[in-house]
C-alpha cells in the first residue's frame, strides 16, 4: 500500500471532495441493506399468511425510496470521487509538462519521444483510475462487506455467516499471490507500450526517408515485431488479469454452497424462517461485488504503483543548469566575453581554448568543419548547457548569474534543425508572442525572404504548415524559422547554419536586411558556406573545437589559411555553376 502514502497529498489536497463522495458512498451501501430485509419481511408474511394490502404497499413505498435515495447517492459518490480523479490527471501532466520545459538536451538524448507521450498518457491513465476506481472500490469493498456482515451476523444467524466466510481467508491468499504476478507483468507492459509508442512516433515522423529508401517493407517487419513484442507482454498481463474474476467467484461459490447446507438444516430445525434464509443469501450475493472489488483494486494498486514509479523516475531527474539564488535582474545585452578553457559532453572534450571578445551591436561569424564546435558555442550561450572550466560573461556579468527566462529573453535561436508546429504560417511565425499583428508577421517575413512564397500559396498566411513544416521546402522552412526570431526582434540573434538551404541571391539579400535592420543589436551566425560571414565584424574559424584563426575577412584572406583556401573553392564553385 506505498501508493497510497504516495499519493497521500493529492488525498489531502483533495480531503473535502473525497470525504463527501466517501460518506455518500457509505450511506449508499447502508440503504443497500433495505431491499432484502423488506423482502424477507414480505416472505416471512407470505408464508404466515398474514401479509395485508397496507403492508405491501408500505414495503413497495420503502423500496421506491430507497431507491430514490440511492439515485442521489450514487450521482454524489461518483462526481466527488471518480470526477476528483481527473484532477489528479491534471495535475500530474502539468508537474510532467513543466518538468520537460525546464529539461536539458541532455534529458532528450536519454529519454526518447514515445517513451515521454508513454508516461504523460498510460501512466498517467493508471493513476487516474486508482485515485477514482481504485479509493471507490476500497470504500465500497469494506464499508458493504462489514456493514453486510454485521447485519448477517447480528439480525440473522451468527453461525451461518461465520460458516459463509470460512473460504475467503483463503481466497485473500490466493489474490496477494496473484497480485505480485499482475504487479511483474504489468511493468513488462508498460515498458512495451514505451517502445510501441516510441516506435510510432519515429516511423510517423520518418516515413519520407523510409519511402525515399525503400524501406518500408523492412520497416513494417521491424513495426511487427516491436507489435508482437507488446501483444505478447499485454496478454501476459491481461492472462494474470482475467484470473481474478473466476478466483473470487470459486470462492464465492463455495459460500454459497455451505450456506445453503447449513441454512436448510436451521430452516428443517426451526432455526431460522424461509425468509430470512433469503434474506441471507440475498447479503450473501451482496458480497460478491465487495469481493471482487478487492480483486479490482489490487490490481490497480500494482498498475498504479508501477506507473507513479515511472513518473517519478523522470520526475527526478534533474536540469545541470538552473537559476541562480541570486539573479541579476534585469539581463541586459552588452559585450559578450567567451573565455573557455575546456568543455566537453561525457567527458570527451568539444572544446578548448575558446577566447574572443564580441562587442555589443557587432556580427561574429563562426566557420569550420562539420564537428568542430560552432553549433556547442551557442548551445553555450543559450545556457542548454554551462561551462564548468572558464566562463561567458554577458554585459560583465556570468552568464550563470542571469535568470534562464531573462537570458533568454534577450536571445532568438534559429536552430539547424528548425521545428515547425502543424498549424498555420501566420501562427507559426508570431509563435512567440501571439498578439502580434498581421502586419508585424508580414514584415519579418520580408526581412526573411520568404514572404513572396507565402503569397503564392492558395491560403496565404492561413496556409497549414503540416506537422514540422512537412508541406514547405527545407529553403521555405528555414526563412520561416527565420522570420520567428526576428519578429521579437532579439538583442542577440543566433543563427544556426540557417541560410543552408537558400540561394546566393536570397543569401544576400538576408544579409543585408539583417545589417540594415539590426544596427546596436548582436548578431552571431554559423555556416558552412563562408560567404554568408563575410560581413561580419569578427569571424572564428573553429576545428576539433578550437579556434585556429579569428578576425575580419579580409584579415583571413591575407593569412593564408584554412579560411582563404576554403573561401577561394566555394567561389570557384560558385563561378562554375553560374
Amino acid at each position: 500500500m506505498s501508493i497510497i502514502r504516495r499519493l497521500w497529498w493529492f488525498f489531502r489536497l483533495e480531503k473535502r471532495r473525497y470525504l463527501i463522495g466517501i460518506f455518500s458512498l457509505s450511506l449508499v451501501a447502508v440503504l443497500n441493506l433495505i431491499p432484502p430485509k423488506i423482502m424477507g419481511a414480505v416472505i416471512d408474511s407470505i408464508t404466515e399468511k398474514k401479509l395485508t394490502t397496507d403492508k405491501l404497499l408500505l414495503s413497495l413505498l420503502w423500496l421506491v425510496l430507497a431507491a430514490l435515495a440511492m439515485y442521489a447517492l450514487r450521482y454524489i459518490w461518483r462526481m466527488y470521487i471518480l470526477g476528483t480523479s481527473y484532477r489528479l490527471g491534471q495535475i500530474m501532466r502539468y508537474r510532467l509538462f513543466e518538468h520537460f520545459t525546464k529539461m536539458p538536451p541532455s534529458f532528450y538524448e536519454k529519454y526518447r519521444t514515445g517513451d515521454l507521450m508513454a508516461h504523460a498518457t498510460n501512466d498517467i491513465n493508471s493513476l487516474t483510475r486508482l485515485a477514482g476506481g481504485g479509493v471507490m472500490s476500497a470504500v465500497d469493498a469494506s464499508i458493504t462487506a462489514l456493514v453486510t456482515l454485521f447485519t448477517m451476523f447480528f439480525t440473522i444467524s451468527w453461525q451461518m455467516t461465520l460458516i459463509a466466510v470460512l473460504p475467503l481467508p483463503f481466497m485473500a491468499y490466493a489474490t496477494s499471490r496473484l497480485g505480485r504476478k499482475t504487479h511483474e507483468s504489468f511493468k513488462h507492459s508498460q515498458a512495451a507500450f514505451s517502445e510501441l509508442n516510441n516506435k510510432v512516433q519515429e516511423s510517423v515522423s520518418g516515413i519520407k526517408v523510409t519511402k525515399s529508401f525503400g524501406y518500408q517493407e523492412a520497416e513494417l517487419e521491424d513495426f511487427q515485431r516491436v507489435n508482437a513484442m507488446t501483444y505478447q507482454k499485454n496478454m501476459t498481463t491481461m492472462k494474470y488479469d482475467v484470473m481474478f474474476d473466476p478466483l473470487v467467484l470459486l470462492f464465492i461459490g463455495a459460500s454459497y454452497v455451505l450456506t445453503l447446507l447449513v441454512g436448510s438444516v436451521m430452516v428443517v430445525k426451526g432455526q431460522v424462517t424461509v425468509g430470512s434464509l433469503v434474506t441471507f443469501v440475498t447479503y450473501l450475493d451482496m458480497l460478491v461485488w465487495p469481493l471482487m472489488a478487492i480483486g479490482f483494486l489490487f490490481n490497480m494498486i500494482q498498475r498504479g504503483s508501477v506507473s507513479y514509479s515511472r513518473i517519478e523516475e523522470l520526475l527526478s531527474q534533474e536540469s545541470d543548469v538552473k537559476d541562480p539564488e541570486h539573479p541579476i535582474v534585469p539581463a541586459e545585452n552588452g559585450d559578450l566575453v567567451y573565455n573557455i578553457d575546456a568543455f566537453h559532453y561525457d567527458h570527451e572534450a568539444t572544446l578548448h581554448n575558446i577566447h574572443f571578445t564580441l562587442k555589443k551591436g557587432q556580427t561574429l561569424g563562426i566557420v569550420g568543419q562539420t564537428g568542430s564546435g560552432k553549433t556547442t558555442l551557442l548551445r553555450l550561450l543559450l545556457r542548454q548547457h554551462d561551462v564548468t572550466q572558464g566562463s561567458i560573461t554577458l554585459n560583465g556579468h556570468n552568464l550563470k548569474d542571469y535568470r534562464l527566462e531573462d537570458l533568454r529573453g534577450l536571445i532568438g535561436y534559429v536552430p539547424q534543425d528548425q521545428f515547425l508546429f502543424a498549424t498555420t504560417i501566420l501562427e507559426n511565425v508570431r509563435f512567440g508572442n501571439p498578439e502580434l499583428s498581421r502586419s508585424a508577421v508580414a514584415e519579418a517575413t520580408k526581412l526573411s525572404q520568404v514572404y513572396e512564397d507565402i503569397m503564392a500559396m492558395p491560403e496565404g498566411f492561413d496556409t497549414v504548415v503540416g506537422e514540422k513544416g512537412v508541406s514547405l521546402s527545407g529553403g521555405q522552412k528555414q526563412r520561416l524559422a527565420m522570420s520567428r526570431a526576428m519578429i521579437l526582434d532579439p538583442e542577440i540573434l543566433l543563427l544556426d547554419d540557417s541560410l543552408s538551404a537558400v540561394d546566393a541571391k536570397t543569401e544576400h539579400a538576408i544579409i543585408d536586411n539583417l545589417r540594415e535592420t539590426r544596427q546596436n543589436q548582436t548578431t552571431i551566425i554559423t555556416a558552412h558556406r563562408l560567404s554568408a560571414v563575410v560581413h561580419a565584424d569578427l569571424i572564428l574559424v573553429l576545428q576539433d573545437g578550437t579556434i585556429i584563426e579569428q578576425g575580419r575577412h579580409e584579415d583571413l584572406l591575407r593569412a593564408d589559411g584554412w579560411y582563404a583556401k576554403t573561401y577561394a573553392s566555394q567561389q570557384l564553385e560558385m563561378e562554375e555553376t553560374l
